[in-house]
């Protein structure tokens, strides 16, 4: 912790000696939030990018059918004035009329069998394709209802509605096209983008012809400016400067020195977000990876003090997941999960049994904080394993991943916040781009426990899949998140547990 407490210092005497020059009154003379973030857009479209910096960002620009309440996690209507199911496998909604997009045009029935009919077709090759195969189809019933078929019974549908699926205009992205509707975006949400730069920024302004009713409210400040910038320090560099009146996921042990700034606050915040070690057990990168031994996985758990980390790195009130999945998720089974205490003995053991008494050379990926990443290499270099470790951009390490070119990553992931392990384990384990384990036994089950509405079903088909990775050491849950952030002081701003800033909320005080 010693390190932590010299860069808290370090960060405290560069904001002591910038406080002077930092504007007391943030932008609230301009009523535009400066917002500054890691992890670039490429592609702003909500359903090319699986990133929650995406995921923020189509919650400010896009209107959903439904709305879930961030405060009771309750499902409100939102583009749907009401649902209905009249079997598992069909929902009925009856849509809002009055409302318009950003272009000004009117939202129908057709912009949402548009929507839905796209995005269930795997040709459309979307980023997270598992959080869209249980659609069928959609079709219109009436200018203002629509019908929609699954594929399966997919109990968290709903949440999904609102979660991770916004409502495209169709005339407007039929005429300019995938590419021109990334460069140039139309939603229905509060805020409209005035201009996008992929990777380096959005432009929002507050949409004059929102919706009057909407749980989102009309948002009380006019404008945000989204900058993205390279790493942790060039954003807290820009916080304490005063470029900059929001960021999040800073180190924790800037907490303190950014809450004694004059014009600055600090508030923590767990989310259901979960970082990881994935494995390449599947032999994806090659057959001479000593991963595709279990021996070596196990020993790879056993050789890491998560709960350390959790307790020292992440702090807050991070937890060790016992199961590959959130603990409040539905189907998150943590009695059935195979538990591997810290025991860098049992690691090297292990190891030996595996013919790897002297350990081997692996590329350890990762885009998490530096300073995990660094603890984790040292854990594995204490039993033998020389992990070299190669910090890259989010962007760039996902598209690596799903070309199966890592053998060992540290990431996170964070359900699109929806409650349930069908949105964890199948990105995962599914068989499709993410998965380095590829057991057919595990991808059956999660079919079996995707595909009914009956409880207890789905509970024994995600307990025998849970018990399954955790017994072969596919895919270490490393921690919770807890995320950090620091903001202006003339921000009223609140965080939630489901890990999505709502900029539309947010006022000046």
């Amino acid at each position: 912790m010693r390190m932590q407490n010299k860069l808290g210092a370090a960060i405290l005497a560069m904001a002591l000696l910038g406080a002077a020059a930092a504007p007391a009154t943030a932008q609230k003379s301009a009523d535009t939030l400066r917002i500054v973030m890691r992890d670039a857009l490429p592609n702003i479209d909500p359903y090319y990018n699986n990133l929650r910096t995406g995921v923020v960002m189509h919650h400010q620009g896009w209107d959903a059918l439904v709305y879930r309440n961030p405060d009771t996690f309750k499902l409100e209507p939102l583009l749907a004035t009401e649902w209905k199911q009249p079997d598992p496998t069909t929902i009925e909604f009856t849509l809002r009329p009055g409302v318009k997009f950003h272009d000004g045009s009117p939202f129908t029935a057709d912009d949402v069998v548009y929507t839905i009919n796209l995005i269930a077709d795997p040709a459309s090759r979307l980023s997270t394709p598992a959080n869209y195969n249980w659609l069928d189809k959609a079709e219109k019933t009436g200018d203002l209802s629509v019908r929609v078929t699954l594929k399966r019974p997919t109990p968290a549908a709903l949440e999904y509605f609102a979660l991770v699926i916004p409502i495209y205009p169709k005339a407007y992205r039929e005429k300019v096209g995938a590419e021109g509707y990334a460069k140039a975006p139309v939603g229905a949400g509060p805020y409209k983008m005035t201009k996008v730069e992929p990777g380096v920024s959005i432009d929002f302004e507050r949409f004059e012809d929102y919706w009057a009713g909407s749980p989102k409210g009309k948002p009380a400040i006019k404008k945000l400016s989204v900058r993205f910038v390279p790493d942790a320090t060039t954003e807290m560099t820009e916080l304490l400067a005063g470029r900059a009146d929001w960021i999040w996921n800073m180190n924790p042990d800037q907490l303190d020195p950014v809450n004694k700034m004059p014009h600055l606050q600090a508030v923590r915040k767990e989310s259901m977000r979960v970082g990881y070690l994935s494995l390449d057990a599947a032999g994806r990168t090659g057959a001479d990876n000593p991963l595709t031994k279990q021996k070596v996985r196990q020993a790879i758990w056993h050789a890491i003090d998560r709960k350390a980390i959790a307790d020292k790195l992440v702090t807050g009130g991070s937890r060790v997941p016992s199961a590959p999945c959130f603990p409040s998720q539905f189907g998150c089974d943590a009695e059935v999960a195979v538990p591997y205490d810290y025991d860098p003995a049992k690691a090297k053991q292990l190891l030996t049994e595996a013919g790897y008494p002297d350990g081997f050379e692996v590329e350890l990926a990762s885009y998490v904080l530096p300073q995990w990443g660094s603890a984790v290499q040292n854990y594995l270099l204490a039993v033998g394993i020389r992990a070299k470790l190669n910090q890259l951009q989010t962007a760039a390490l996902i598209q690596r991943a799903k070309a199966g070119e890592l053998r060992m990553y540290l990431g996170s992931w964070g359900s699109f916040s929806i409650n349930d392990v069908s949105a964890f384990l199948p990105n995962f384990f599914d068989g499709g781009a993410d998965d380095y384990a590829r057991d057919p036994d595990v991808q059956k089950g999660l079919v079996q426990g995707g595909s009914t509405i009956n409880p207890e079903v789905r509970k024994e088909a995600y307990s025998a899949v849970i018990k399954k990775i955790t017994e072969q050491a596919y895919w270490a849950p490393m921690h919770t998140y807890v995320t950090t952030y620091g903001y202006a002081k003339q921000l009223d701003f609140t965080p939630y547990p489901d890990e999505l800033p709502r900029f539309y909320l947010a006022r000046w005080k």
